[in-house]
């Protein structure tokens, strides 16, 4: 293979940020990394996102420490992919909080979609032996929104639509309007696309935008602390997400074969979001996912390791 497989070149460890964005909001982010949103109210904590492994986690929870002794008593999961959740077990959370969809997804694809990212991120997954029972399952599922109360303190939390995956959740403080939005949005990185709606995508960042945010904990990248860093991490996913799916669109109108679309799509956006991070790792796998809706299969496939490989061989081989 002309590229090193998935992130497997990537090996330097990040430098961590714990920046305060409100009151009773604090974002943990790692130059790229999966970030984790912490919420603080008078009675508890909920952590949204939990790291790929227990022992990741410790990290999240030594920083939580340096600034409350609350209990953490919610671990809410953005949806469900394994380098989010598998970590969720060192929070020792009375609750763990998803929607009813992102539960079906772990029913339905967990064990794949669990070696699937293990077989990709190496040194994300560090001491992935760690984590209890293989998979994370939700204790608390809802359709729609509920709202969480964490002493004086209510968390909003929401399924605002289809993107990254079918069952994105976000979490929303409205009085300080402070959004944890998963991976709904990055910034400064690339948005993996391989599980999702590229049709539905930009409707959801709609709907998101429409809360008024003005601080914002994304999947990826730095913490956005005011509306403009939020407006253009926004306006910068759905540029991403509109030029790759019109140019693959394209592509199969023409009646090329996968590797000629990923080859023009490639070089099409390589200048624009090439220094963006995890740019190289996302491409093959959101060419596809795109191929495959541009072709008319609504629901992704279930990316397996063995997929993975053959999917990547195909494409950089």
């Amino acid at each position: 293979m002309s590229k090193a497989f998935a992130s497997h070149a990537d090996t330097e460890e990040k430098t961590v940020s714990f920046e305060k964005l409100s009151d009773n909001a604090y974002a943990y982010t790692a130059q790229g990394d999966p970030n984790t949103g912490v919420i603080i109210g008078d009675d508890a904590v909920m952590v949204v996102d939990t790291q790929a492994t227990p022992t990741m986690a410790r990290d999240v929870i030594r920083r939580i420490r340096e600034v409350t002794d609350k209990p953490v008593k919610y671990v809410l999961l953005s949806h469900y992919h394994a380098v989010r959740v598998l970590g969720a077990s060192a929070f020792e959370a009375e609750q763990i909080i998803a929607s009813r969809e992102t539960y079906n997804l772990i029913v339905e694809r967990g064990e794949q979609d669990k070696a699937s990212e293990i077989g990709r991120f190496p040194r994300l997954f560090r001491d992935v032996e760690s984590v209890p029972d293989g998979l994370t399952w939700p204790t608390i599922t809802f359709d729609g929104s509920m709202t969480i109360d964490l002493g004086n303190l209510e968390v909003h939390i929401l399924h605002l639509g289809r993107g990254h995956t079918k069952a994105d959740t976000v979490a929303w403080l409205p009085d300080q309007k402070v959004l944890f939005a998963g991976d709904l949005v990055e910034y400064q990185t690339t948005p993996y696309a391989g599980d999702a709606y590229f049709r539905d995508w930009p409707q959801t960042l709609d709907r998101l935008m429409a809360l008024g945010p003005e601080k914002m904990v994304p999947g990826r990248g730095p913490a956005l602390m005011n509306a403009r860093e939020v407006h253009t991490a926004v306006a910068g996913t759905r540029a991403f997400l509109n030029d790759l799916y019109d140019l693959v669109n394209q592509g199969v109108a023409a009646g090329k074969d996968l590797k000629t679309v990923y080859r023009d799509t490639y070089a099409a956006m390589q200048p624009r979001y090439k220094d963006w991070v995890i740019f190289d790792h996302c491409m093959p796998f959101d060419v596809t996912r795109a191929f495959d809706e541009a072709n008319g299969i609504t629901d992704p496939r279930i990316w397996t390791a063995e997929r993975d490989v053959e999917m990547w061989k195909t494409l950089e081989g």
